[in-house]
């Protein structure tokens, strides 16, 4: 047992030297969350926050130059063009494209949410609601429903995951990272104040589920809903009021120092 709880203080120490060293502004240099710390408004990051995160796979540069072009797209105003926008506005969104988020995808969002703002309150309206007392993650399954509840293609739900069906939910679970974790180091934004971090769950994919299982705060294989949950109660033992700082440490010893 003793032995147990010394590994556990190790490993605390050493991954809290790491998320010292990585969260901090230098780190927005080459990460897409440089997109909503242009704007100032809360719904403008917030948007702008969600657009970019739905984007975020692929290479670094691409996400970030095609988010930029996004921002152009919606006259760096996202709040205001989605509430005030008529459907011919949208006629200019046509041609873009990241990887498999097309044009099409594009202007269902816009509808979405202008539904969501116009009819549910906001975006963290509908997330507090359907919040648990330790997760979010039947929230990002409640919320996924609500944004779709217009007519829409099929083809376009790829692009909001849901734990309930298995995923990992990697890109809405960095969003919610960004919305709910506290602004003291200039990276986070601590917008959402009717949710505590201790709620989030960790953006797990390739390169934090490599140092995870390296680590042995990860067995299950697959990077899946039940190696969020399993990856969380580790996480929880480090630090149960903030287990999504390790992010940083897990996704910067994987991608700078290919830990």
């Amino acid at each position: 047992m003793k032995k147990k709880q010394q590994d556990i203080r190790e490993l605390r120490e050493f991954l809290d030297l790491k998320v010292e060293q990585y969260n901090r502004p230098e780190f927005l240099a080459s990460d897409p969350i440089q997109i909503p710390h242009r704007f100032r408004e809360k719904e403008d990051i917030e948007i702008s926050g969600f657009l970019t995160a739905t984007i975020a796979w692929g290479n670094r540069k691409s996400i970030i130059s095609n988010a930029s072009l996004l921002m152009d797209l919606l006259d760096q105003a996202p709040y205001q063009f989605i509430i005030q926008h008529q459907e011919s506005d949208l006629n200019g969104l046509d041609d873009f494209v990241h990887r498999t988020f097309n044009g099409t995808d594009l202007r269902y969002f816009i509808r979405a949410l202008q539904n969501i703002y116009t009819h549910h309150g906001g975006m963290e309206a509908v997330f507090t609601q359907h919040s648990g007392e330790q997760s979010l993650q039947q929230a990002i399954s409640a919320f996924r429903t609500i944004f779709f509840t217009l007519d829409h293609e099929k083809r376009t739900e790829k692009h909001v995951s849901d734990p309930s069906r298995g995923s990992a939910a990697k890109r809405i679970n960095m969003f919610l990272r960004w919305m709910v974790r506290d602004a003291r180091t200039g990276v986070d934004f601590g917008l959402w104040k009717s949710l505590k971090p201790s709620q989030l769950s960790c953006p797990l994919d390739v390169h934090s589920g490599k140092v995870a299982r390296k680590l042995g705060l990860l067995t299950r294989k697959q990077n899946d809903a039940r190696a969020v949950q399993e990856l969380d109660e580790n996480l929880r033992r480090l630090d149960h009021r903030d287990p999504v700082k390790y992010d940083f440490a897990l996704f910067g010893l994987g991608v700078f120092e290919k830990f």
